[in-house]
C-alpha cells in the first residue's frame, strides 16, 4: 500500500522522521511511506518569500498526487497530523478512487474558541507587522552559531524534545521565509475552520476514518471528541491517555507510541478489507 503523511503546522516533515521510520518499521516494510511537507516551510526560500494559503497547500497536496500517483495501483492510506488532518479529509474529498483510508492524528478540524493560545496565535498570525517581526526574530536566532541556536531552542522549547526536533527547528523552522509562511497559512487556517466540519462527507465515509484525540489538546479538544462521536458514531475513536501531547512528533516517545497506534489500525484495516 501507498502511505501519504501529511504534517501540521509548521509543515518541515523532518520533525516527523523519527514517526516515519518507526511506522516503517511497525509495518515491516509492507509499505512505501511519502511524507508531504508544506511548500516554502523550510529548505531553501524557492518561492522568493511567496506566501501560500491553506487552499494552496491542499492543492499542491491533490497536484501531487495525481502527477507522481496516477498510474499507481496500490491503495492510498492519507495520514495527517493537526491541521494535515484537515488536509487530509479535503484531499479525500477530491480522490476518493483512490484514498482508501484516512487517519487523523491529534486533528484540528475547527477552531476552539474557549483557547486563549489559538487566540493569540489568531492576533498575531493576523498582523503583518506583527507576523514579519515575529519572523526577523525567528530568523535572527537561525543566523547564530548552531551550538548557540540549540542552546536556546531547547531552553525554550523543553529538555524533553527529541534531538531529531532540534535539528529540524534549527536548521528549517528557524528562517524569515519560513515563519512568515507557518503564520500566514495560520491566518488562513483560522478564517477557513471557523466554519463546522463537514459532517455529511464524514458520515458517507465513516468506515473509512479513524481519529486520535489527546487528552489535553486545545487543537482538537475532547469536545470535538465528542461532538464527531455524536454526529458520525461509525468513525474509529481512540483517546491517548499516555502523557504524549499535541506536539507527539518532537519526542521520541510520542512518536513511537503514535506509530505503533497508526500501524495497528492500518493493520486491522488490512485484515477487513483485505487492502
Amino acid at each position: 500500500m501507498q502511505i501519504l503523511f501529511i504534517p501540521g503546522n509548521p509543515g518541515i516533515v523532518s520533525f516527523y522522521r523519527d514517526f516515519v521510520e518507526a511506522l516503517y518499521e511497525n509495518l515491516e516494510g509492507h509499505a512505501s511511506i511519502t511524507a508531504i511537507g508544506h511548500i516554502s516551510q523550510g529548505g531553501k526560500d524557492l518561492e522568493r518569500r511567496k506566501m501560500f494559503s491553506l487552499q494552496e497547500q491542499i492543492s499542491h497536496k491533490v497536484d501531487y498526487i495525481e502527477q507522481e500517483l496516477r498510474t499507481c495501483q496500490l491503495p492510498i492510506v492519507l495520514v495527517g497530523h493537526s491541521i494535515g488532518s484537515y488536509i487530509c479529509l479535503e484531499i479525500f474529498k477530491r480522490l476518493q478512487h483512490q484514498v482508501k483510508y484516512f487517519i487523523g492524528l491529534y486533528p484540528f478540524l475547527t477552531l476552539n474558541k474557549e483557547s486563549q493560545t489559538q487566540a493569540l496565535i489568531g492576533k498575531i498570525a493576523g498582523s503583518a507587522i506583527i507576523s514579519a517581526a515575529v519572523s526577523s526574530f525567528a530568523s535572527l536566532v537561525g543566523s547564530l552559531p548552531t551550538r548557540v541556536s540549540r542552546v536556546i531552542v531547547r531552553r525554550f522549547l523543553g529538555p524533553s524534545w527529541s534531538t531529531t526536533a532540534i535539528d529540524a527547528t534549527c536548521k528549517h523552522l528557524l528562517q524569515y521565509h519560513t515563519m512568515r509562511n507557518v503564520l500566514f497559512m495560520a491566518m488562513t487556517e483560522f478564517r477557513k475552520l471557523s466554519e463546522d466540519p463537514d459532517w455529511e462527507f464524514m458520515k458517507r465515509k465513516q468506515s473509512q476514518i479513524a481519529l486520535l484525540f489527546g487528552v489535553d489538546d486545545h487543537w482538537g479538544p475532547l469536545s470535538v471528541f465528542e461532538e464527531v462521536s455524536t454526529r458520525v458514531p461509525g468513525i474509529a475513536l481512540s483517546i491517548e491517555r499516555e502523557g504524549h501531547t499535541h506536539g507527539c512528533c518532537c519526542t521520541e516517545a510520542g512518536s513511537i507510541w503514535v506509530a505503533h497506534h497508526v500501524s495497528n489500525l492500518i493493520k486491522n484495516q488490512i485484515q477487513i478489507r483485505n487492502l
